[in-house]
């Protein structure tokens, strides 16, 4: 943590010390700058503005890391000041220039964080007055009996997840009544711990008052793609069979397409090479032994992952998306170690 991150915290006076540091730190990254507005002529009321919601959200925060993740607060609180808490006020600037709330797609594969950050987003938003819904693709599942027949009409849709195991009307109707300012609404959840792990719609939450959505998935907002690109196709797709069973995935994805354009902005976890995924799904199965409950060995991972790969590979879904300024407002690059890494619009790519 920054020393003078560190002052902020220590007294209400605003002292020209800190100030000039936290401005200087807030323009050296020329990129995350632009992503989040801050210019020379600017940088001195943002920074005045984000030190306010430091102080205010900082117990809600400490009690979320203490609890939720398990972690100190102050192991957290430099990405709180440097992303967290200027994308919590971007997204309050984007929703007070509509007139009716604002649906923020987050696109992020296995171990990316989407969760943690929607969760704390929320916390921050609700400091600045805002009524935040966080909403999974997972909450939109088929029911498990709908899923039952589906496997039966396609045996090669062994696991849920993959487009196609949705039940995309259900969220067009959400995401309708809410950009359409009705209250209140009745969200949809997924429990995935019934059925053995294969889950199962569970009781409906009733919200009223949405101002911010926040929908997060791991292929929210992905498009189809040119079904030629299946011929050269990186492994895992490599028989005949995989490149059929991609195809028709892409041909799924169509379907969602309406939903998608429900989003106002998308936002990308992108993790620097897609691969992290694996390595983070083992570490995750391997915390889940060590605590005493069940998991899969590294070989049913494997074959887990690789699934997912086959249906939706992320060299050929999510790395394009890094460049297309019309699907994609923001990228926030992931490393090995779950830390954030460069943050960028694509509007300079554009």
């Amino acid at each position: 943590m920054n020393l003078w991150l560190g002052e902020i915290l220590a007294t209400d006076a605003m002292g020209k010390t800190w100030q000039q540091q936290a401005r200087v730190a807030a323009l050296a990254d020329e990129l995350r700058a632009i992503a989040f507005g801050i210019t020379p002529e600017n940088v001195g009321k943002v920074i005045e503005e984000r030190s306010h919601l430091l102080k205010s959200v900082l117990p809600a925060f400490n009690q979320f890391c203490q609890t939720t993740l398990q972690i100190e607060p102050k192991e957290m609180l430099q990405v709180l000041w440097d992303l967290w808490l200027p994308l919590g006020i971007k997204l309050a600037s984007q929703r007070q220039k509509l007139e009716r709330p604002l649906i923020q797609g987050i696109l992020g594969g296995q171990g990316t964080g989407k969760t943690t950050m929607s969760k704390v987003l929320s916390l921050i938003l609700d400091q600045l007055g805002y009524r935040t819904l966080s909403l999974s693709l997972d909450d939109l599942y088929k029911t498990y009996s709908d899923r039952l027949l589906l496997t039966r009409q396609d045996p090669r849709l062994i696991w849920r997840g993959p487009p196609g195991t949705h039940d995309i009307d259900l969220g067009l109707n959400l995401l309708d009544q809410i950009r359409q300012l009705q209250s209140p609404v009745i969200v949809p959840r997924f429990d995935k711990s019934v059925y053995e792990g294969a889950g199962d719609r569970t009781t409906s939450e009733i919200i009223t008052g949405v101002d911010i959505v926040l929908f997060e998935g791991w292929f929210v907002g992905v498009r189809p793609i040119d079904a030629d690109l299946f011929d050269i196709a990186p492994p895992p797709i490599l028989t005949n069979e995989d490149r059929a069973f991609a195809r028709d995935i892409n041909r799924r994805l169509h379907d969602y397409l309406p939903l998608w354009e429900r989003l106002d902005s998308l936002i990308l976890l992108y993790p620097t090479d897609y691969r992290y995924s694996l390595e983070w799904r083992k570490q995750a199965e391997q915390q889940m032994i060590a605590a005493g409950k069940s998991g899969m060995s590294n070989a049913e991972i494997e074959q887990f992952v690789n699934y997912f790969w086959r249906s939706l590979h992320p060299e050929l879904f999510i790395k394009p998306l890094v460049k297309d300024a019309r699907a994609v407002d923001m990228i926030i690059e992931i490393h090995a170690d779950h830390s954030f890494g460069a943050v960028y619009s694509t509007i300079r790519l554009g």
